[in-house]
């Protein structure tokens, strides 16, 4: 059987190294960072889900774009990607929020958020959202097991990813660096070089403007 992988995928940086800007709020997901500057690569692309019309860039951006879901069969998210949330859940508050993506997720497959602050699993469609507070080693097995044999994708934020690094458990990072400068947020890297001790890395610059790092393991 083929290796189950951790990945990181169509993750978007500033060019200062931020994933997310400061004051995430309800209204402002990113914080202070604009999504449509942030994300914009891949929204302009034909794959992009949810495309209001035809059109749409092709090339390595819509590659990559396409590729999101191939393989993959759970997911781990940080508490900040799942809410904008903070502290304990009531039971009214679970009520009245299950996530940013309306009522079909799309995930599609389990996604593990780690918090903190509990709250029982759910399922919107054909995603089942569970909340742990394992530590990153126990969280990326349970989604392995969960994953059925695929790939796991560990989706964000910038935290949980430099969580995961930390524990050396990612095998393998596609980022987008996004011509922008933030100055302050959550922040993924100073440098992307300081990962060069640990994986192989390939900058491949788009005509979007980002530039995408393709780093896995040595």
């Amino acid at each position: 059987m083929p290796q189950q992988l951790l990945k990181v995928q169509n993750f978007s940086v500033s060019s200062d190294g931020y994933g997310a800007g400061e004051g995430q709020s309800l209204e402002r997901p990113f914080g202070h960072a604009d999504p449509r500057q942030m994300a914009g690569w891949m929204f302009a692309t034909a794959s992009f889900p949810g495309r209001p019309g035809p059109g749409g860039s092709r090339g390595l951006d819509d590659r990559l774009v396409r590729d999101f879901h191939h393989g993959i069969g759970a997911e781990i998210m940080g508490a900040n990607k799942f809410s904008p949330h903070r502290g304990p859940w009531t039971e009214r508050a679970c009520q009245e929020w299950q996530g940013w993506w309306g009522d079909e997720p799309p995930f599609r497959t389990p996604v593990f958020v780690m918090t903190h602050h509990l709250r029982p699993s759910f399922t919107l469609g054909q995603t089942t959202f569970h909340f742990t507070d394992a530590a990153p080693a126990e969280v990326a097995a349970q989604a392995k097991e969960a994953a059925g044999g695929l790939d796991v994708r560990l989706g964000g934020g910038a935290q949980s990813i430099r969580a995961f690094l930390e524990a050396d458990l990612v095998d393998e990072m596609h980022v987008a660096v996004v011509p922008l400068e933030l100055g302050a947020g959550t922040r993924l890297w100073e440098a992307p070089e300081e990962l060069d001790d640990r994986f192989h890395r390939e900058v491949v610059p788009s005509p979007s403007g980002v530039v995408h790092h393709l780093l896995w393991r040595r």
